[in-house]
């Protein structure tokens, strides 16, 4: 496996985006996330979806072009309309305006309207919270995952993230998780690669639990810990949907198809100033202490190191590579 370095990847990125249709700036914001989500392990939010990406750029399910157009219709509240395109680039549009908005009310929304997939919601909270706030999000997907108990598809993967400041320019603390038990990606990469997956993670078409990733793809996901994460995912549901005038997960195609109507998804975000009451940094610096005293424990996202160099599959980088190069 040849190990890249994140500069070679952001290079093959930003390059493939734009010969597929990109606009520069909004290609360099996408390529942004991919190499976070690479250079943090996250490898299902990074390359994974470059292939995906540039065919829908190609196909018009994803607009390369657009201008995000970002409004304040009330002064805790700001909004930007995607534009069915990209989420990356609508985000960066916005928060400024979002941060200002939060700096004047201690607290501020944020609405991702019409975007595609936004990939890894912790690129996006984590954002918010190297500039000193408290960020969480939430947004939904093409639905995949079954009530408990029950086998029809509802909600997506449906993921929130939550990432706190430091206090002094980094994130203190970070998580970013589907509420489903496994994300969508680890079934397919389990039946590319041939082998089962764990009991708890899908059910099949009958609704019984499978470890064949075949008869989950025909089934559907299962929440994580059960009825606490399936309410977790209607919460994400309610908020990615229900406060962006996105579409619900029944409504969305799958993520991946190349061709299709856009994803039509919604990004929710909280921006919430700490200095705005009580004594945040002190009870902070307590759980902070509290955990380290504990040895094996860390909080999550804490202390995390970037790679770079990043180990890839031989085949998978050299198609990654080949979206990069010109048509013949």
């Amino acid at each position: 496996m040849p190990d890249v370095s994140l500069a070679e990847i952001a290079d093959v990125t930003r390059t493939a985006l734009e010969r597929h249709g990109a606009a520069r700036w909004i290609a360099a914001e996408v390529t942004r996330a991919v190499v976070e989500a690479e250079a943090t392990g996250n490898r299902i939010c990074g390359l994974y979806y470059l292939e995906s990406y540039c065919q829908q750029l190609r196909s018009g399910r994803v607009d390369g072009t657009v201008t995000p157009a970002v409004s304040r219709p009330r002064p805790g509240v700001v909004t930007v309309d995607a534009g069915f395109g990209f989420a990356q680039p609508a985000f960066a549009r916005a928060l400024p305006q979002a941060l200002e908005a939060a700096r004047e009310n201690g607290v501020a929304s944020l609405a991702v309207c019409h975007a595609h997939t936004c990939t890894s919601l912790g690129f996006f909270t984590g954002q918010i919270a190297r500039a000193g706030y408290i960020g969480f999000g939430a947004t939904n997907a093409s639905a995949v995952v079954a009530p408990p108990g029950g086998r029809t598809r509802i909600l997506g993967t449906n993921p929130i993230a939550f990432s706190v400041p430091d206090g002094a320019g980094g994130v203190a603390m970070q998580f970013d998780q589907s509420t489903s038990a496994v994300a969508l990606g680890k079934i397919t990469m389990a039946r590319a690669a041939g082998t089962a997956i764990p009991e708890g993670w899908a059910v099949d078409s009958e609704g019984r639990p499978t470890t064949d990733p075949e008869a989950a793809l025909a089934g559907a996901l299962v929440s994580s810990g059960g009825y606490k994460g399936w309410g977790l995912g209607v919460m994400a549901e309610l908020l990615a949907a229900g406060l962006t005038g996105g579409v619900s997960s029944r409504a969305v195609q799958a993520l991946k198809a190349p061709e299709g109507a856009p994803h039509d998804l919604g990004q929710y975000y909280l921006l919430i100033d700490p200095a705005g009451s009580g004594d945040f940094a002190a009870t902070l610096d307590a759980l902070v202490a509290a955990v380290a005293a504990d040895p094996g424990a860390r909080l999550p996202g804490r202390d995390r190191q970037l790679a770079d160099p990043v180990a890839q599959d031989a085949d998978f980088w050299a198609r990654m590579q080949a979206l990069a190069r010109p048509a013949a």
